[in-house]
Parts: C-alpha cells; sequence; structure tokens
C-alpha cells in the first residue's frame, strides 16, 4: 500500500493525499475526512514514516499476553524472555486486559514501536485473516489457534489440541465410574475461548460414554483458586450427588479441591478432582492433584525458534501442535 493506492482508493489526486497526511495545504474538511478514513482502514503509514522505519527499525519482540496472572504462563514467559535475549533482542510483555482484542493492541504496538515481531500468549480463537494480514510483523499465536476459515498459510501457531485433552480427562474419570462429573472454567459458553474448547472435550465424552450432558454440573469461574472454590462450593450446594470435577485449569481445582476438603469430604474418597495444565503448585498440594499437563516451555521455546525463523525469512508459516499428557498423583480413585 502506498500514497498512489490510497489516492485511487479515495478518489482523490496523490497532492490531496499528501496534503492530508502532513497537513499542509488546503483540503475540505469531507475530503480529508474520507482519506484518513482509507489510511485507517488499511493501516497505511505514510512514506516519510516509512522512511524513517528504516533508520530507525527496533529491534524489540513484544510478548502479548492475555491472563497474565495465571500460574502456568509463569514459566512460559520466562522462557520467551531468556530465548528472545538470547538472540540479542529486548522482551516488551504488554498484558492484554479481558474483553480487548489482542491484535488490535498488538497493531498499536506496532505502530508506535516499530515492533520486529510479536508473540501472542492467551487469547481467543477469533481472529480472522485479515486481521492477521493487518500485523504487517511475523507473529506467533501460542497456546491459541484460530477457528476461523482462516488460510493456514497466514499465521504460525504452537498449541496443543485443548478438545482432545478434555476429553481425555473426562474419559479418565469416566472409566473410574464416574457419572456425575462436573466442569469448572472460564466462560465455557463463550464461543473461541479456551474455555469452550475444553467443554467441547468434556461434552463429546459424556457423548461418547453414554452420559447425558447437564448443564448444571458446568460452572463459570475464573482461572484462580478463589473463583474454583467458589464455583465449587456452588455446585457441591446443590447436591447432585457429584463425584468427581474436571477443571480448566490447576489453578482452578487447586480451589475446587480446597472446596471438598472444607465441606467435610475427602478426596478421592469422596470426589475424584482432575486439573489442567501441570503447575508445579499442584503437584505439591495435598493431597497432589491429578491433571493435564501441556510442555509449556517446550511450547514457548519452539514458539520463539518459529518466530525468528520467520523474522530472518527462513520458514514459511507452520503450526506445532504438542500432545498434553494425563498425570496420575491420587486424586482420582474408582466408584465402589
Amino acid at each position: 500500500m502506498n500514497i498512489k493506492d490510497i489516492a485511487k482508493i479515495s478518489g482523490v489526486g496523490i497532492s490531496t493525499v499528501s496534503r492530508v497526511l502532513n497537513n499542509s495545504g488546503v483540503v475540505s474538511d469531507t475530503t480529508r475526512a474520507k482519506v484518513l478514513s482509507v489510511v485507517k482502514q488499511y493501516n497505511y503509514v505514510p512514506n516519510s514514516n516509512a522512511r524513517n522505519l528504516k533508520k530507525t527499525q527496533s529491534n524489540t519482540i513484544a510478548l502479548m499476553v492475555k491472563g497474565i496472572s495465571n500460574p502456568f504462563f509463569a514459566n512460559m514467559i520466562k522462557e520467551v524472555e531468556r530465548q528472545v535475549h538470547l538472540r540479542g533482542c529486548p522482551l516488551m510483555i504488554q498484558q492484554v486486559e479481558d474483553g480487548v482484542d489482542e491484535i488490535a493492541a498488538a497493531m498499536q504496538l506496532i505502530r508506535e514501536k516499530n515492533l520486529y515481531g510479536v508473540i501472542f500468549m492467551g487469547g481467543t480463537y477469533d481472529h480472522s485473516e485479515e486481521e492477521f494480514n493487518q500485523l504487517g510483523v511475523p507473529f506467533v499465536l501460542t497456546t491459541i489457534t484460530t477457528m476461523k476459515d482462516v488460510d493456514p498459510a497466514a499465521f504460525s501457531s504452537v498449541s496443543i489440541d485443548d478438545v482432545q485433552s478434555a476429553y481425555k480427562a473426562t474419559s479418565y474419570l469416566i472409566s473410574l465410574g464416574h457419572r456425575n462429573i462436573c466442569f469448572l472454567a472460564r466462560f465455557p459458553f463463550m464461543a473461541n475461548t479456551i474455555g469452550s474448547r475444553r467443554l467441547l472435550g468434556y461434552k463429546k465424552a459424556l457423548e461418547e460414554h453414554g452420559i447425558e450432558y447437564d448443564p448444571a454440573l458446568v460452572e463459570d469461574c475464573e482461572y484462580a483458586p478463589s473463583f474454583g472454590f467458589a464455583a465449587a462450593k456452588r455446585l457441591l450446594s446443590k447436591n447432585m450427588g457429584v463425584t468427581a470435577m474436571f477443571a480448566a485449569s490447576d489453578a482452578i481445582a487447586i480451589g475446587a479441591a480446597k472446596a471438598v476438603l472444607s465441606s467435610g469430604l475427602s478426596i478421592p474418597g469422596d470426589v475424584s478432582i482432575v486439573g489442567f495444565d501441570g503447575i508445579e503448585m499442584a503437584e505439591y498440594y495435598h493431597p497432589s492433584l491429578d491433571t493435564i499437563s501441556q510442555p509449556g516451555v517446550e511450547m514457548a521455546h519452539v514458539s520463539v525458534e518459529i518466530l525468528f525463523d520467520l523474522i530472518a525469512g527462513e520458514t514459511a508459516n507452520r503450526h506445532v501442535v504438542f500432545e498434553s499428557m494425563l498425570v496420575k498423583r491420587g486424586s482420582s480413585r474408582k466408584v465402589t
């Protein structure tokens, strides 16, 4: 996209576009608005700025993190930082608040900081190919991908199969004889989120084993122990005969375990619990919690490798799917 393209799309002369971009000369308010609308739509960087960009090109990498309080991300962030610094580049860690579009936030940073590349950690699955194309720098989606009809050649990703992993956890509990299995996740009903993907795996396992899905056994909670505690308390108060809990994160599972124990019940005697992520805290909780473990450090390492290969032009966009692992530590048992 250059100034001639902007002029053609706007239906004005090149000199008019130049006056608008340089805020000089006489241009009507209507024409100015039309040109600026096209500039904004196509995220156009004026040629003068483009020349400056070549002179002042930053080698900064941005890590856009959504859900930065999630303990699973802690070691991943450290590994990204280590790998980026080993390659002689500074890393900017940017927290993305819930409800904020991480792609839009990245585009603003790219314009302001002349970024070298971007890694997205956490977020939604709801981005389009057009949004990806507007970024204009190499990028990698880590722990997320996209569910829209997007050409895989338009982006890179490093992830696990969340649906299959949740299916694995739920099927394990079913194999132990559990039928009243609850599910705890952040916004499990909101489409294209981690919670919704893991809910699909939970429902898939129930269906394949002939167990009717009951929405009353699903609780919406943040990825934090306090919210897992409150959600589990709500479920136990329903007196639905829950014998097992599958939490979409270990942080939720830790809170849920505390709720079970504080209600005078035992783990796994009365209630079995399986978490998700494989964080260290869940292993040293008492009792140690069964979990679906993600290879977070390896995922972070590969994400940086892919990003720098893209920056160097040594690879096309690619997708790496890691295998999750069911780790049994004794918080689940057979129903007798």
